[in-house]
């Protein structure tokens, strides 16, 4: 599980805008692209693990996986995403 206390000082490698934790909708929304194979990283390459938390861009384009309570903020795993997908 994230320790939410992280949030105040981790932000986004690209933007260094803040991040927030992904709500469950996004979430589901997410998987459900991932199990249809339509969801690419920063470096091209389709994100085949489904996802239990992640952290989320304010403006909802960039999504970060959460993986064993530890995020990934690196650009190449970086899930590229609008809201508007959802």
């Amino acid at each position: 599980m994230f320790n939410k206390n992280l949030l105040e000082v981790l932000c986004c490698p690209e933007t260094r805008t803040p991040l927030k934790l992904a709500d469950e909708g996004l979430i589901q929304s997410l998987n459900k692209a991932i199990s249809a194979g339509t969801l690419k990283n920063g470096c091209g390459e389709k994100v085949t693990e489904p996802l239990s938390e992640a952290l989320v861009t304010e403006d909802g384009k960039r999504v970060y996986p959460i993986r064993e309570g530890i995020p990934v903020l690196l650009a190449d795993e970086a899930i590229l995403f609008s809201l508007e997908e959802k």
